[in-house]
C-alpha cells in the first residue's frame, strides 16, 4: 500500500469485520495481504503524477505466474528452433528463433518493475487504476458506470491463488482488468465495489 508524498491521504476503507461509512463494507486491509508495498515509477521527469491517497498493489505472486509463463514459451521457442535446424535441416529457423527468444528474454528481464507499476486506488467516486513503465496508463472509472464485475484466471492462476478482476462499463475505453489479485482480494473487491455501484445507481 502506498501513499503519494507531500499529500495527507485519505481515510482507509476499513477491514471487512468492521462497517465502512455510510454503511458500507469496505474490503480492507484483505487487499494489501501479500501485495508489493511500494509502487514503482519511471525515472522520466515527464511521468503521470500520481493521483493522492493510499494506493493498493497487487499480488508477489503475479510476478512469479508471469515469469513461468514467459520461461514455458522461452523453452517451446527454443525446442522449435532446435526441431527444424537439427532434425528438419531447416537453418533459416535459427533467425526468427532467436530474435523470438531475445525478446521474451527482455520481457522477463523488465517485468519486475512492469509488476510493481501495477496499482488501484478506491476514492469516493470512482476507482483509479494505474500500470506502466515505458507506456504508461492511468484511467479513472466511476462507480455509477460500473456494469459487470468479473473475475477470471487460468489454470496456472488457480495453482498460486491468483486471480484477475475486469470491470465492465458502457463506454469501452474505460473498461479496466487488475491482474494479479489474491482470491479473497479479488472477492472482496469485487463484491464492496458492486455494492457501491448499485448504491450510485439508486443514488442512495
Amino acid at each position: 500500500m502506498t501513499t503519494s508524498p507531500d499529500h495527507p491521504s485519505p481515510t482507509p476503507l476499513p477491514p471487512t469485520t468492521e462497517p465502512a461509512a455510510a454503511g458500507e463494507a469496505g474490503p480492507g486491509r484483505v487487499l494489501d495481504d501479500g501485495a508489493y508495498d511500494r509502487l514503482i515509477e519511471p525515472r522520466s521527469a515527464n511521468r503521470l503524477e500520481l493521483e493522492r491517497g493510499i494506493w493498493h498493489q497487487i499480488s508477489r505472486k503475479y510476478l512469479i505466474v508471469q515469469l513461468i509463463g514467459n520461461g514455458f514459451w522461452l523453452v517451446v521457442i527454443l525446442a522449435a528452433v532446435v526441431a527444424f535446424v537439427l532434425w528438419l535441416d531447416q537453418p533459416w529457423a535459427f533467425i526468427p528463433g532467436v530474435v523470438v527468444a531475445v525478446l521474451l528474454l527482455a520481457t522477463m528481464a523488465v517485468l519486475p518493475r512492469q509488476v510493481r507499476s501495477i496499482g488501484y486506488q478506491l476514492r469516493e467516486d470512482d476507482l483509479v487504476f494505474r500500470r506502466g513503465i515505458l507506456w504508461q496508463r492511468m484511467v479513472a472509472v466511476p462507480y455509477g458506470r460500473m456494469q459487470l464485475v468479473d473475475i477470471t484466471h487460468g489454470p496456472l492462476d488457480r495453482g498460486f491463488g491468483i486471480a484477475q478482476l475486469k470491470f465492465v462499463t458502457a463506454a469501452a475505453a474505460t473498461g479496466v482488468t487488475i491482474p494479479g489479485l489474491t482470491q479473497q482480494a479479488a472477492e472482496a473487491l469485487r463484491d464492496h465495489l458492486m455494492s457501491v455501484a448499485e448504491s450510485r445507481r439508486t443514488g442512495l
